[in-house]
């Protein structure tokens, strides 16, 4: 016979029988379960005094079931396919959130992580493919705008208040990153709702060269264009032509206020796991450019519905373009 989870109605009934001086086979003949079941049931859900009470042994039974551990079967397929997401730097939550909008096996991210440790205990190393390196986030600690004035600027208070919604396509935050040495020069530029990204090198950060860049990059989704917001460098002070070529706003966020950018600094963090700060960046080949590009491009984002933000931006493209 096999084993089934009692009622609360067969723990009143067992605590009857009891009283009445009936013996486990006993009741178990009545309430037809085996008599392993009824010695399990007092063996595990007596009090501290040796008594049976039914809400008692129901409440202890509820509180094991709750508190077991929930084991998820990680066959060979789920572990190849683990590893080859952590190579392309997915994050466990990614991978996690991934198989389960795909409707593949529900798998946590915590068992993921759980899987990461016991190979790192055995002498793997998929634990180096984990983006998080516990770096601390400096401030700049100067309280005035030391980079000059750009003639035209218009600050992001009048940028419009669909922007923060995040509900469309268009709205870009742009900026560069610096090498080691301040050698070398990446403009990164991210779509605001989809978190898709353009990386473009420049061959210095004099404001016609990141401009230029910038225009090459953007001017094929010009469709899609409402407004770029940037930090206060001169390079973009050419930012009137920008605007002009690409039908757009262009809006500056306050001096030393990332928050009002967090998007494209997240983003350049990103962009660091591949490309260190310590790293000259003048010599960043075009095709190392597009493997970051793309692998941060078809990573799934949490924010997304773990969708990736190739999926989300072209989606909304094509309906743009098919208009």
């Amino acid at each position: 016979m096999s084993y089934k989870q009692l009622t609360l109605q067969q723990r009143y009934h067992i605590s009857a029988f009891r009283k009445c001086g009936y013996t486990q086979k006993e009741i178990a003949k009545e309430l037809g379960v085996s008599p392993s079941t009824i010695s399990r049931e007092l063996r595990r859900n007596v009090n501290l005094d040796g008594q049976y009470h039914p809400e008692y042994a129901a409440s202890e039974t509820k509180l094991r079931h709750q508190q077991k551990r929930k084991h998820t079967v990680m066959t060979p397929a789920i572990e190849r396919y683990i590893r080859s997401k952590l190579k392309e730097e997915w994050s466990p939550e990614q991978i996690a959130g991934r198989m389960w909008k795909e409707k593949a096996r529900k798998i946590s991210h915590e068992t993921i992580y759980r899987f990461i440790y016991r190979n790192k205990a055995n002498g793997g190393k998929l634990y180096g493919y984990l983006r998080h390196k516990n770096k601390k986030y400096h401030r700049r600690s100067s309280s005035k705008d030391q980079r000059g004035k750009i003639p035209g600027r218009v600050g992001i208070e009048h940028r419009p208040k669909v922007v923060e919604k995040k509900r469309r396509i268009g709205d870009w935050e742009i900026d560069t990153v610096i090498g080691k040495g301040h050698r070398g020069v990446l403009l990164t530029i991210v779509d605001r709702k989809s978190k898709f990204t353009l990386i473009g090198h420049c061959q210095s950060k004099e404001a016609r060269e990141v401009t230029q860049v910038t225009l090459r990059l953007m001017e094929p989704l010009k469709q899609v264009i409402h407004t770029i917001t940037s930090d206060n460098g001169k390079e973009f002070a050419q930012h009137q032509r920008i605007s002009e070529k690409l039908d757009s706003g262009f809006y500056f966020a306050n001096p030393y206020h990332s928050w009002e950018r967090g998007l494209n600094e997240h983003t350049n963090g990103l962009i660091r796991q591949y490309l260190p700060k310590n790293r000259e960046l003048y010599n960043v080949s075009k095709r190392e450019l597009a493997m970051i590009q793309n692998r941060l491009n078809h990573r799934p984002r949490k924010v997304l519905g773990y969708k990736t933000p190739y999926e989300v931006f072209m989606g909304e493209f094509l309906k743009v373009v098919s208009a």
